[in-house]
């Protein structure tokens, strides 16, 4: 195909050369009823883009002409069967990808550090996960992978398990093998489903881990718009193999997408392909090298380290994305949370996320020299003024997985109570509690919460760790089923 085609954006640009009088939603008719606010600070040339289903312009629900050829533009790309644009995000594409998997009271292993929206993917599907906790660094305290022997294992306990979801890269940059995952998988009948977030742009640089559609994936979800250039919230879905169903996942899609999807995030995904099409080599090869770089001089820094391939063959890892920095300035006696906030209130350096032990800065394509620069000279004086401290650190093995009573899609329909946390064992839990670090759901709803977890929980608790996922972060409540 012509991948220099954007078929989506062309017939928008050809629409907006007609300007017909509209009378069609969105209300704002081109730029005229867009605050001026907004115009006199950005232009109104964007928000002509913000269109709706013409007869121009396709059908996202029902692809015939524009949106149809730019997914098979797509396809041809990353090497898919058949590409889905998606509007609400991975989310709903990590919905769209179990929910066409396991139906009701059927099996599907998830792995324990999935992101939320494979829990919202089992709600909605009655799917009854069977959960593979993944390796844990000790190094530098990441999640690991999943081995393809936890997929053997879950496959000889659990003979009826339609699949398999893994997280490949995580955010940190971890990668499974997802070749081996693959074979594991096929042997058994089962899918292998990636949640590829962030991941797309290793299709296209051989000093990345190969894209899990190269390695015999059956489906994953991509988040376009994390590293390759499209507008937030846009992603694409692709299938890989015949083991799919591709009119159920489109069907499934129409559940979770809404009916009114944003023509500017389609046409950014239209955009985005064909960039990566033509010059994805050289500017994934650009991200490599600055990140690359800036390794090289953060590990020069006394105190501070960035994890780098050295992890890899340990705790599941089989690859990692070099194009993720992960910082610790543990040795100096520095959380990832404060080194993330000293970084932004004292030197204007923001990184995208922090953990009770790293800081992590992604590194794209768009990225400059100056930029890394920053970072290294600002992590530099850290070093310099901070000298030595404590080390921070938590080697405290996690608790077994709870046996679970109810499925998450009961879970979430159940009657639900709020009891003191004290009283909380052997009560079927309502909410997820994620202690960090290391990060990973220590209970999920629908699971018994069991004295081991009860007492991981409560030594957390006790010295004011960071918990995640329970309303009450304090934990003195909890939310329980209503038995």
């Amino acid at each position: 195909m012509d991948q220099d085609r954007t078929p989506l954006f062309d017939a928008i640009r050809e629409y907006n050369r007609i300007r017909p009088a509209y009378f069609r939603i969105p209300g704002h008719r081109y730029e005229r009823g867009v605050s001026s606010r907004w115009t006199e600070l950005v232009g109104g040339e964007i928000f002509k883009f913000d269109l709706t289903e013409t007869p121009l312009l396709d059908d996202l629900h029902h692809p015939e002409s524009a949106i149809k050829e730019a997914q098979e533009l797509a396809a041809e790309v990353f090497g898919a069967l058949r590409s889905f644009f998606l509007v609400n995000g991975t989310t709903c594409g990590n919905e769209a990808m179990i929910a066409s998997t396991a139906f009701e009271g059927q099996k599907i292993a998830i792995p324990r550090n999935a992101h939320k929206s494979a829990l919202m993917g089992l709600i909605i599907s009655g799917a009854r996960p069977i959960y593979v906790m993944p390796g844990l660094s000790s190094e530098f305290g990441l999640q690991g992978g999943i081995s393809p022997q936890a997929a053997d294992a879950v496959f000889r306990e659990n003979p009826d398990c339609k699949g398999l979801m893994v997280v490949s890269p995580t955010y940190y940059g971890i990668c499974s093998d997802i070749r081996g995952l693959s074979e594991s998988c096929h042997r058994h009948g089962a899918a292998l489903i990636v949640d590829e977030a962030h991941g797309a742009h290793m299709y296209f640089s051989e000093r990345l881990p190969d894209g899990a559609l190269a390695q015999g994936a059956d489906m994953c979800a991509q988040s376009i718009h994390k590293v390759t250039g499209s507008l937030t919230q846009s992603s694409m879905l692709h299938i890989g193999s015949g083991l799919v169903d591709g009119d159920r996942v489109e069907a499934t899609l129409h559940i979770v997408q809404s009916t009114s999807p944003s023509y500017l995030l389609m046409t950014s995904l239209d955009l985005a392909r064909r960039e990566l099409a033509l010059n994805g080599r050289g500017l994934i090869a650009n991200a490599v090298d600055l990140a690359l770089y800036a390794r090289n001089a953060i590990d020069g820094i006394d105190g501070i380290a960035c994890a780098g391939e050295g992890i890899t063959g340990t705790a599941g890892i089989a690859g990692m994305d070099t194009t993720r920095l992960v910082i610790s300035a543990g040795r100096i006696g520095l959380t990832g949370f404060e080194l993330k906030r000293i970084l932004y209130e004292g030197y204007g350096v923001d990184l995208e996320l922090s953990d009770h032990a790293n800081a992590l800065a992604i590194v794209t394509f768009a990225n400059t020299r100056e930029d890394i620069d920053r970072l290294i000279a600002a992590l530099r004086d850290i070093g310099e003024k901070r000298g030595g401290g404590p080390p921070i650190g938590d080697g405290t093995p996690l608790p077994p997985i709870p046996p679970y009573a109810l499925s998450p899609r009961e879970a979430y329909f159940a009657s639900k109570r709020i009891i003191p946390w004290q009283d909380a064992r052997g009560k079927v839990a309502s909410e997820m509690i994620a202690p960090y670090p290391p990060g990973i759901p220590v209970i999920y709803p629908g699971e018994i919460v069991s004295d081991e977890v009860w007492e991981y929980v409560e030594a957390f608790r006790l010295r004011k760790g960071h918990l995640h996922g329970p309303a009450d972060g304090g934990l003195d409540s909890y939310k329980v089923i209503d038995a």
